[in-house]
């Protein structure tokens, strides 16, 4: 049956364009997918293509989730001050510059050979199970998985309402990386797999390497970044957030990328950074 017949012009064209404009929203994801110019894949699309495996247990995460949870008072005390002294004015680089000098500084060489033992004994309990949740945490833990749950708020609320939201979360992310960077380069504090490179001979690490470095985490405060901004706009999914936060911290002790305290200190500057976008995006 041809369903364009006795559609007259310009309908028949609209028609046309319509039947294409849909047929182009299903095929958008392969045709990205091998490199189809101008085309890139969304948050959305890339966990299609690549759907979570089973990760990891409730009892697993709960103990680093229970130190990324309490980081939350601690930055809330801190953006008050910011707050009662510069208000809900937007001042990126202001803030940025203060958000950093709120970070602890790195911990006392014994701690961190503590936390490092830690990463090494958890290091020789990986199954193949746990090695493929994990790869995928750090790939999707970054943004993905973030952009993913406010692309589901998205479709609730109005489109301008959603464009900013995700325009805010963005913005959040960004200044998390950014900053992260910084007090890296800064701080200097090698990651695991660089103090002992037998927890991951993948990465290749040469003899005497300084680098990557690894505190504070930029997984870390980016999933602390999109926890606190979605859970004001989401209180009800609070929880869901908050475990996959633990997911994915949890996966970066598991892989060796960290130590405990580049996780608690990256969630700290994510927490300030969450509550810096709700305050000035007025939510």
């Amino acid at each position: 049956m041809n369903v364009l017949r006795g559609i007259k012009w310009p309908y028949a064209v609209i028609a046309l364009i319509a039947v294409a404009a849909a047929s182009f929203g299903v095929l958008r994801p392969q045709l990205a997918a091998v490199g189809v110019p101008g085309l890139k894949l969304s948050a959305t699309d890339r966990i299609k293509q690549s759907p979570p495996p089973a990760l990891f247990s409730d009892a697993e995460i709960a103990p680093i989730g229970k130190l990324a949870a309490d980081q939350r008072a601690k930055a809330d005390a801190l953006f008050a001050q910011w707050k009662k002294a510069h208000g809900t004015a937007r001042d990126d680089k202001a803030f940025a510059a203060w958000a950093a000098r709120q970070i602890p500084a790195p911990p006392a060489a014994t701690q961190r050979t503590a936390e490092l033992h830690q990463v090494q004994a958890l290091a020789k309990t990986r199954t193949a199970a746990g090695k493929k949740a994990a790869t995928w945490l750090e790939l999707n833990g970054k943004s993905n998985v973030w952009k993913l749950f406010l692309h589901d708020r998205s479709e609730l609320v109005p489109a301008a309402k959603g464009n900013a939201e995700k325009a805010d979360l963005k913005a959040a992310l960004k200044m998390a990386k950014t900053i992260c960077d910084q007090l890296a380069a800064k701080d200097k504090q090698p990651a695991p797999y660089v103090l002992d490179p037998t927890l991951r001979p993948d990465k290749h690490i040469k003899p005497g390497a300084k680098g990557p470095y690894s505190f504070p985490s930029r997984h870390a405060a980016r999933s602390a970044a999109a926890v606190t901004f979605l859970s004001a706009l989401s209180p009800h999914r609070a929880q869901d957030y908050e475990w996959m936060r633990a997911e994915v911290l949890y996966s970066r002790l598991y892989m060796a990328g960290h130590v405990t305290s580049d996780l608690t200190a990256g969630t700290l500057l994510g927490d300030l950074i969450g509550d810096y976008e709700l305050a000035i995006s007025g939510h």
